[in-house]
């Protein structure tokens, strides 16, 4: 049984607006391998009203904001995946970024914005109960890898609305998402409030430097993140296909190369880093997904280490981490009884 399926599992789910509970209206109702695959949740009182569409519960009408990401991970829903990269690199990141024990059953575990659901599979082996939510429909992505989990509950949601109980979850974690929101230090403290005492947070935000602002693929930002995101889709892939005999040339420059290729260039290489052992097909499909992500967002807000780690102290949070890490920075913090 899924967890919509059974009430005690509904319980986590509140309605976004009056924070009241929720209830499965009887029809219409589809059931599919003894789960809702399409029906609607309904606060009594209000009468609001949300779909539950291919199985997953949809608080919010459209994905806002996220749609360039809701195309990307439904594109790339494999490409980040360890089983299909051979990378091992979103295991180790989930396990080294968390610092939480790898078994965590009879626990609550939040994950803001899955995308494709890369580190959703490992806070599933847990066997914590994992609540996850996107803004955009990567939630599809995920939901087709891991939605067999019988410790999932997936939903799509804003993370400034979110449809779940306050000072509630044992454990949260935010990986690639807050510097993509129109306002990161909202969302990073709105996460918190969803701790129960004596809860931990884990997130994640890029750092900034002076010179960020200024690099080419900032600049053009301004411009591609305006452009319909199958476009520019196809934009960046015909672009990279076409440079990647140039790029495989300037590879061979000592010390500057791979600087030029981003730079320079505005594409995404790691075929000296984590991929050096990787096919050429691999490394060009991560250079298709990783260029696109950084120039089709409609925000990107990096931050100083000192501003995040003030975010951590004003949000109330106790035995505060904050350091350069993955992703650019990132922090630790436990919310105090």
């Amino acid at each position: 049984m899924s967890l919509i399926m059974n009430m005690k599992y509904l319980d986590l789910l509140l309605c976004p607006k009056t924070h009241r509970p929720l209830i499965i209206k009887e029809k219409p109702l589809t059931i599919k391998n003894g789960r809702i695959m399409e029906g609607v949740l309904l606060e009594p009182i209000s009468k609001n009203e949300y779909p539950i569409i291919n199985f997953i519960p949809r608080f919010v009408h459209s994905e806002g904001y996220t749609t360039n990401f809701g195309y990307e991970w439904n594109i790339h829903s494999k490409t980040q995946y360890d089983d299909y990269s051979g990378l091992n690199l979103s295991k180790d990141r989930f396990e080294k970024e968390t610092q939480w024990d790898k078994k965590l059953d009879g626990e609550i575990i939040l994950e803001c914005g899955s995308g494709s659901g890369r580190f959703t599979k490992y806070a599933l082996e847990t066997e914590a109960i994992v609540v996850s939510f996107d803004y955009s429909n990567a939630v599809e992505a995920n939901y087709r890898t891991n939605g067999h989990y019988e410790n999932l509950l997936l939903v799509q949601a804003d993370i400034f609305q979110l449809p779940f109980q306050k000072n509630f979850f044992d454990k949260a974690f935010c990986f690639g998402v807050l510097q993509h929101t129109p306002d990161p230090e909202k969302a990073f403290k709105t996460i918190v409030e969803y701790l129960k005492p004596g809860g931990k947070i884990s997130s994640d935000i890029y750092k900034k430097n002076w010179f960020s602002p200024i690099l080419p693929g900032s600049l053009l930002r301004h411009l591609t993140n305006r452009i319909d995101p199958k476009n520019l889709y196809r934009y960046i892939k015909n672009y990279i296909n076409f440079m990647w005999p140039i790029i495989k040339l300037l590879r061979k420059i000592p010390k500057v190369g791979y600087t030029i290729i981003y730079v320079l260039f505005c594409i995404s290489d790691y075929s000296s880093t984590i991929m050096k052992n990787s096919s050429d097909n691999l490394v060009k499909e991560w250079a298709y997904l990783d260029t696109f992500d950084r120039l089709s967002p409609k925000f990107d807000y990096p931050q100083k280490i000192l501003t995040f780690k003030k975010w951590h102290g004003e949000a109330g949070l106790i035995n505060i981490t904050v350091k350069y890490g993955y992703n650019g920075i990132e922090g630790h913090g436990t919310k105090p009884y």
